[in-house]
Formats: C-alpha cells, structure tokens, sequence
C-alpha cells in the first residue's frame, strides 16, 4: 500500500512525471534502435555470432550493449567508446596540462571537457567499427551467406551508420541526463544489462527443471536466495562509506558582530571509490591471453574464463586497480587545500599537508578491503558456474553488470527520492519518513 502511495506521490509532482515519462520513451528508443540489424546482413545467420560472444570480455560487450553486438545491430558499439573516451580524458588529465587546467575552471572547463570526450568518442568509433566489421567476417564464423552486400559499399556504409549509432546513443544518454532522471550514460548500459535477464533466468529455468539431477524448483529457489543475498552484499559495498568528522570555525555573519557557532561535518570517503572500474581494466588486461594464445600455448589454461588460474590473476588485478584508480580520481591534496580555505579542520590534524596525509592514510586502508570485496564479486560469476548454473544466468551473480545495476539503481532511487522530500511528500528510501516529519 505504502509503494503505491509513493507511486502516486511521483505522479503527482508534474516536472518528476514528465522527466520519468522522458526517461523511459527515450530508453525505449534505445532498445528499438539496438534491435535493428546493419544493412547487408542478414538477421538469420547470426548464430555463430551469438556463439562467440556469450562470455569473457565479448560477453561484457554485448551485455552493455543489450545484445546489440551479437545481433550485428546498427548500435553494435553502443554507448561503450563513448565509455572509452570518457576513461581517456581522466586519465589524460593527471598528465596534460590543459585538462588539468580545464578541470580547474568550473562550470566553463566541464563543457569543453564534454566536448573534448564528444569528438574522442567519434575518433575511437571510427576505429571500432571497421575493426568490428572484419571481425563478424573473418573470427565469428559467419559465411558469405550472412552478407547481402559486399564491397566498399557494404564496408563504408557500415563504417557510417554504426558511428552514427554511437553518437545516437551519446546523445540520447546526454538527454536522460540533462531532461530526464539523470545518469543516462548508465541507466543505458543497465538497461541493456537487465534486458537479457529474463532469457537468461528462462534458461536457467528450463535447465534445471528438464534435466534429471539438476534439482529442480528447490535448486531454482536456492538461487535466488542466494542472488538476493548477493545484491545485498553488492548494496553494502557500493554504499559504503568511511565518515571523517570535520570541525568548522566560529565565523563572524557580515554586517553583524553576532559570531556563529562552529558547525560539525564530515567528510564520506567510500569504501569501493573506484566503481567498476577495476574490472573493467582487469577484464580488457586478461583479454591478451585469449588473443596470443594461439601462439603462446602457455597462455591456453588463462582463456578459461572459470578456471582457477584465470580468476586468480583476475582477483589480483581488480585489487591493484582498485589502489591505482583511487589514487588518481581522489584527490586528497585538493581536499585538504578546500578543507583550509572553507575555514574547516579534521580535529586534532593540523591543516594543510597533515590532513592530506591523514586522507590519504585512510583511503588507502579502506580500499584494501574494499578491493578485496570487489575482487570477490567479479569472480563470483565464475565460482557459481561451477556449480552448474548456466553462464547466462551467473553473469547476474556479481561482476560489472551486477555493481552497475545495483549502483544506478541506488542513484535513480536518490533522485527521485530528493524531488519527493523537496515538495514535503514521503520518500523512496529509508530516512525520508523522518525527515518529513521534522518538517511538520
């Protein structure tokens, strides 16, 4: 009863109906647009295509794209080198001087960035898509028969309209953002991911309740338990977060000699600031072996994607990641030096290049087992496969696609959430009760 009473609160706020209503006739042209096939292909002969492109980082493509990438569709490529251009531009700005400086001027600085990130993602489309094109023809083990046209007709054509596609995707994502709900870079990305939940849940399904041994409805309720419990878990990491205490200085108000109190904050350093991606980096590091181990055969028991060799590595690279990502995306000088010149102190650290330090001290201890959670969610795919799940369906067991759900899921959550407590009404999440009652 309370969830449609919320509901109804939603809908009744008319800005918040019209950016939902927004949200989803755009996420629905997404999903149309990735169902399209590129001219000159024939949507039949796609089954080879499918094959390949079940798991590893093949499989993360073509989850974060919905099936696009296995369906040879005119938005293949998805959002995903926009994602690309988006991680070149960081890690770019701890090294050029004019990003650095871009990152510095506000408002002005943050445009020029997202239109630095605009132009990056067409250069690295126009990369990706002939490289995609000659993969589909020549690795994928799709026949002549699966191509209508051929030629430079077929090659440019193609090279144009899954650009296009690309840069469709930016710009619907950019509008989610800006006239929607917000994080639409991710909220299209989860809905790829979620969209082939319910095929990968039939099969899971139908495995276990046709074949004999397999456990049938109780082995089926098992895991869903255990999912559940596995988002929780997931809710608990990404949510996560170290409060620092900070203390602000009695201060004179302006044109009155009446001090203000001191006021107490904190400063919220998350336990997994890095995201996902570490696994994203860890995933595109352990790709190499599945491409040299043709001719390094010592390198074949690492293509195995559930093998304990593989998942090791793994592990320890998400772990090194998560240290090296956080250092270069959180930046405790910055902090100290705002913290300084706010007029607020961590107690009993002096300001300046101590509560840098101090900052820096505690991230570093909470990353580590941050990381090591993060580490045993992106593996845990793996380890559920072993016990006979179908690899569909372990994908929804942690991994990128699990954290990326469950981390846009939290934030949509927050920003309805805020338009419902900033109008008086009762919000989505726990807290917004109390807060609407202190109001009264």
């Amino acid at each position: 009863m309370n969830f449609i009473n919320r509901l109804k609160d939603i809908f009744s706020i008319e800005e918040l109906k019209n950016k939902i209503l927004l949200t989803i006739g755009l996420i629905a042209v997404y999903r149309f647009m990735a169902s399209v096939p590129l001219p000159g292909i024939d949507p039949l002969q796609l089954s080879a295509l499918k094959e390949s492109t079940s798991d590893g980082l093949l499989g993360l493509l073509n989850a974060f794209t919905g099936g696009a990438f296995s369906r040879a569709s005119i938005m293949a490529l998805g959002i995903m080198p926009y994602i690309s251009a988006s991680i070149v531009v960081q890690l770019m700005g701890i090294a050029v001087p004019y990003l650095q400086k871009l990152q510095k001027d506000g408002e002005s600085g943050r445009k020029k960035i997202t239109q630095i990130t605009r132009w990056l993602t067409i250069g690295i489309t126009l990369v990706q898509a002939p490289t995609y094109i000659t993969a589909i023809k020549t690795q994928f083990g799709l026949g002549p028969e699966a191509f209508l046209v051929s030629g430079a007709t077929f090659w440019v054509s193609s090279i144009i309209i899954l650009t296009a596609g690309t840069v469709f995707a930016m710009w619907l994502g950019e509008r989610i953002t800006d006239k929607g709900v917000g994080n639409g870079i991710s909220l299209l990305i989860t809905v790829g991911i979620i969209a082939r939940f319910p095929s990968a849940f039939l099969q899971e399904f139908v495995s276990k309740t046709t074949n004999a041994g397999a456990g049938g409805l109780m082995m089926i309720l098992i895991e869903i338990i255990v999912w559940f419990v596995v988002i929780l878990l997931s809710v608990l990491l990404v949510t996560a977060v170290r409060k620092i205490a900070v203390q602000y200085a009695r201060r004179t108000v302006a044109g009155s000699v009446q001090n203000v109190a001191g006021s107490r904050d904190y400063i919220p350093l998350k336990l997994n600031a890095a995201g996902v991606m570490p696994i994203i980096f860890a995933q595109a590091i352990m790709f190499l072996p599945l491409t040299l181990g043709q001719k390094f055969p010592a390198l074949v028991s690492l293509t195995d994607h559930n093998g304990w060799q593989y998942n090791v590595i793994f592990a320890l690279l998400i772990i090194i990641f998560s240290y090296f990502y956080t250092a270069i995306t959180i930046p405790t000088n910055k902090m100290a030096d705002d913290l300084k010149r706010s007029g607020g102190f961590i107690p009993g650290v002096r300001p300046g290049k101590d509560t840098a330090d101090m900052l820096d001290s505690i991230l570093s201890r909470i990353t580590f087992p941050g990381s090591l959670f993060l580490a045993g969610l992106a593996i845990l795919p793996a380890v559920v496969a072993k016990f006979g799940v179908q690899q569909s369906w372990a994908m929804f067991y942690g991994g990128t696609s699990l954290i990326i759900m469950v981390g846009v899921a939290i934030d949509t959550l927050q920003q309805i959430n805020s338009y419902l407590l900033n109008r008086h009404y009762d919000g989505l999440m726990k807290g917004g009760n109390s807060k609407r009652k202190s109001n009264k």
